[in-house]
């Protein structure tokens, strides 16, 4: 990673479940500010902006106010596992 202590590219889903937006993150190592790039998936609004960087993160579309949340990808795994455990078990 180099310069940077986190570094993500994600897709993003809106209200309907569909992937639609996406959102890239950069934060410097000698930094608190996120570099944040996002194309909203309710209103596919873009933009670029900085915004101090903590966990939890999450971004307010400035167009439409959908608040796009970006979780640990362990915990995005973990859901998307459970998630599709479920469609099985529901068609079985």
């Amino acid at each position: 990673m180099g310069n940077y202590r986190y570094i993500t590219n994600r897709t993003l889903l809106n209200k309907a479940g569909e992937q639609k937006g996406n959102m890239a993150v950069l934060v410097p190592n000698d930094s608190s500010t996120a570099k944040v790039k996002y194309r909203c998936p309710e209103c596919s609004h873009q933009e670029q902006t900085e915004q101090e960087w903590k966990r939890p993160f999450n971004v307010k579309c400035s167009a439409c106010g959908f608040l796009m949340r970006l979780p640990k990808l362990k915990d995005e795994i973990k859901k998307e596992k459970n998630r599709e455990k479920k469609l099985a078990r529901s068609q079985a």
